[in-house]
């Protein structure tokens, strides 16, 4: 057992799973652990995430005391809703964060009255599907699934936190709901206060006591999941940036400056006294699973020659379409010409991947965004050497270690932080 006391508590709802980390005072992990939703029931049953975060806890009691923690928070997934009754039990399913409203004129709705800006624009709104499942009958209020746990560990269902509440249409400056958010059919009287992320908002409560939280422990506003990990890796100035290399290619940076681009799929999260601004891009790792296939990454990996770059100047896409830095549906990919070498070819696409994650960055400084200073990078991609060099020399910044990948984490500092993204641990120190 470790001899450091677990002063902060950081849990992760994630798609498929709870996962919770707790750190000492300054900021060392002690322990991460996390329970997979499959076995206990449907992943969009709220029940199961108590469950989930039930087994989890009493495996990090049974690896250390958590008798002076201080601090709890949670992420959870972008979102994803739920309805509740008066006595905050969940009514029905939650609406997941992959769904879409089933009523179009919900959407077209919000579109007409809705700043141009907004993040809760669009098919797949949470604003408009909190709309449809605020007919639900016997519905008291809607919250976000982070909210939902935070509030049976405080016994106390009125509070979000701006992150969580942007793409439902909450004003992350403001800390308000608009006026038109009514306008779209949702009554004000069913939405939860909004704080800042990492704001204490109260004690644990009845549910938290018996889940084994001490008395002393307080529930601090959480965040979403994407703004989580970004938080675990350390990366906490302005300028500071997260790439993410997973099935698809996502930059995240560290901004004084809001910035707040629709048509690129860029908006802002509230990070301390800062914003997180950030775009996604189709291609990805699902790009070279589909060129290559799994079985033959590893040999060309080994033959990569990021000093003799190949010249070639593809945009690689496994079909028409891209998000960001290129917004444009019809968006032609570019793979052409191909050489009879697989290994030049291979390299070629990790060189076209590079240049969209530098255009990426250069979209959002264009925008106004703090300049770039930094890039850590996360997911299956960040530990191909070869890519990370044909990055870095694209990039032309410093490609920092990451703390931490484990969205939990980043819940955890932002509890023991208080929210102040400032004094989150430096990992350029």
């Amino acid at each position: 057992m470790p001899d450091a006391a677990a002063v902060a508590l950081g849990i992760d709802l994630g798609t498929s799973g709870v996962r919770a980390a707790v750190l000492d005072g300054a900021g060392n992990v002690l322990a991460v652990t996390g329970t997979r939703f499959a076995g206990l029931g449907a992943a969009d049953a709220p029940s199961v995430w108590w469950r989930a975060l039930a087994h989890t806890l009493d495996a990090l009691q049974a690896r250390l005391s958590l008798g002076d923690v201080r601090s709890v928070t949670l992420d959870g997934t972008s979102g994803t809703l739920v309805a509740i009754d008066a006595a905050g039990a969940a009514i029905g399913p939650a609406s997941m964060y992959h769904a879409r409203a089933a009523d179009d004129a919900v959407p077209a709705r919000i579109a007409a009255i809705a700043p141009p800006g907004s993040a809760a624009r669009g098919v797949g709104s949470p604003l408009a599907r909190a709309v449809e499942l605020a007919r639900r009958p016997g519905v008291r209020a809607i919250l976000h699934q982070a909210d939902w746990i935070a509030g049976r560990l405080r016994g106390r269902f009125d509070a979000t936190d701006a992150n969580n509440a942007l793409k439902t249409g909450g004003d992350p400056d403001t800390l308000a709901w608009p006026d038109w958010v009514a306008e779209a059919g949702l009554a004000p009287a069913l939405l939860p206060a909004i704080h800042l992320p990492g704001a204490a908002l109260g004690p644990v409560g009845a549910e938290g006591l018996a889940a084994g939280l001490p008395p002393g422990a307080v529930v601090h506003a959480g965040t979403t999941d994407g703004c989580a990990s970004f938080l675990a890796t350390g990366a906490d100035r302005a300028g500071d940036a997260v790439t993410a290399l997973g099935s698809t290619l996502v930059v995240k940076l560290l901004s004084d400056v809001r910035i707040d681009a629709p048509p690129y799929g860029i908006y802002s999260h509230r990070i301390g006294g800062r914003y997180l601004v950030g775009g996604a891009s189709n291609s990805g790792g699902a790009v070279l699973l589909g060129l290559f296939g799994v079985d033959r990454l590893a040999a060309l990996t080994a033959g990569l020659r990021p000093d003799m770059p190949t010249g070639l100047d593809y945009y690689p896409l496994l079909r028409a379409g891209e998000r960001f830095p290129v917004s444009d549906p019809a968006f032609q990919p570019r793979l052409e010409p191909r050489p009879a070498d697989d290994g030049v070819f291979f390299q070629g696409v990790l060189e076209g991947m590079a240049m969209i994650e530098a255009t990426g960055y250069a979209r959002l400084e264009q925008l106004g965004a703090t300049a770039l200073r930094s890039v850590r990078t996360v997911g299956g991609g960040a530990a191909n050497a070869g890519w990370t060099a044909l990055r870095q020399a694209r990039i032309g910044v410093p490609f920092l270690p990451s703390r931490s990948e484990d969205a939990c984490v980043g819940a955890a500092f932002l509890g023991l932080y208080g929210g102040a993204a400032a004094r989150l641990p430096d990992q350029a120190a």
